[in-house]
């Protein structure tokens, strides 16, 4: 496969290799998009990142199958004069870099503004000057919050999904007050998605955004402590990761009632890769990528996830497995929340044929199996009391 002999896009015309230029390539999302690149594709590409721990496995001498098919560079994009050059080196950028943790939001709001909007302006810039096509990971966030949650709790059309379900050409953005600093990044993300989409219609920029919806799945943040920060506070998947292998509570944030939908990083990637080999399909396009079916409150994800760990691990759960925290006590100030977040996924199934697979049972129990197997022993040592000799 990975020669990538007799490959057809959906159209049935031949694929033909091109070179990528990753930002961002040693995130979560990258590395598994590498490595989906590396075995099933003849494409090259150049990944570049401050960090390479998520990618080292593919970039390794002896990996012969794609040797100098990857390359690392090791780059900030804020302030590297090489960008441009190797922006032009490949025939598509793809733009994942960003400060996307919601602990950041409210308490580093610059820079999530300034890695979300103002970091992403060159990327955006050198990709329409030199006639580049550019995908731009955005995220479902730039919805905000659902027009059903400014009807009374108990009104009937809370219920309709014309008031909940997520649209990408037709729901509006709906953030809270300037004070809320939890949605600077969902600020930072639209106006970036507004520039692209303007140059686009100016100036002919060959573009596809991405919404992601909560992809999840190994390697996904740190455990803090072991591979990231002690005080770092991760998204949701790591932080109840967490606690599990700690045996600690999971902490549920104002009761848990935040309801998202879960979507396996690997189904994700199916959809990303449609996108890079049907450019004809997918330019011009905003896709929301994720997994109506997936839906659970955070209370919900905290309950089965003790539940799938138990099992992987073999080890019984807690005695209070969960614990109720308040937001101002978990983000501090200035944090508020969106109610619900369920993808339309008309479009992506209209223009790729794409559908997500895996149920959250299944990702839930793959996830796990990873972080036990990957974590339980390093968080044993790090938690056992020092003996006295």
């Amino acid at each position: 496969m990975a020669n990538g002999a007799n490959r057809v896009d959906l159209d049935g015309k031949p694929i033909k290799p091109i070179t990528i230029c990753m930002i961002g390539a040693g995130g979560f999302i990258g590395s598994h998009l590498c490595e989906k690149l590396m075995t099933e594709t003849p494409h090259k590409v150049l990944a570049l990142d401050v960090y390479n721990d998520k990618i080292k496995h593919l970039l390794e001498p002896d990996t012969v199958e794609w040797s100098g098919r990857i390359q690392f560079h090791r780059i900030n994009i804020k302030h590297d004069s090489r960008l441009e050059g190797l922006i032009k080196m490949a025939d598509l950028t793809i733009n994942l870099a960003a400060i996307c943790t919601p602990a950041d939001y409210n308490t580093r709001p610059l820079d999530t503004i300034y890695s979300n909007f103002i970091d992403a302006l060159p990327v955006v810039k050198y990709c329409s000057e030199n006639n580049k096509r550019l995908i731009h990971f955005s995220t479902c966030e730039v919805y905000g919050k659902t027009i059903g949650s400014f009807l009374p709790k108990d009104h009937p059309l809370r219920e309709d999904p014309a008031f909940y379900v997520l649209k990408e050409d037709i729901s509006p953005c709906i953030f809270g007050s300037i004070e809320k600093q939890r949605w600077s990044y969902a600020c930072a993300k639209q106006l970036i998605e507004r520039l692209v989409y303007a140059e686009g219609a100016e100036n002919g920029l060959e573009f596809t955004i991405v919404r992601p919806f909560n992809w999840i799945g190994p390697r996904m943040d740190f455990i803090p402590g072991i591979d990231g920060p002690s005080e770092g506070v991760p998204r949701v998947l790591a932080c109840f990761s967490n606690n599990l292998l700690r045996r600690e509570p999971l902490k549920l944030v104002d009761g848990g009632e935040s309801q998202r939908t879960f979507i396996y990083i690997k189904d994700a990637i199916e959809a990303v890769l449609l996108m890079i080999e049907n450019p004809e399909r997918a330019n011009g396009h905003i896709f929301n990528v994720g997994n109506p079916n997936n839906e659970v409150t955070v209370r919900q994800l905290a309950e089965m996830m003790t539940e799938v760990y138990a099992k992987v691990s073999g080890e019984g759960a807690i005695e209070s497995p969960t614990v109720d925290v308040s937001s101002k006590e978990f983000y501090g100030e200035g944090y508020d929340d969106s109610d619900k977040r369920i993808p339309d996924m008309t479009i992506i199934n209209r223009q790729l044929g794409w559908n997500p697979k895996t149920s959250l049972w299944d990702l839930l129990e793959s996830t796990l199996t990873y972080q036990h197997r990957t974590y339980a022993e390093a968080v044993k040592k790090a938690t056992s009391k020092p003996v006295a000799s």
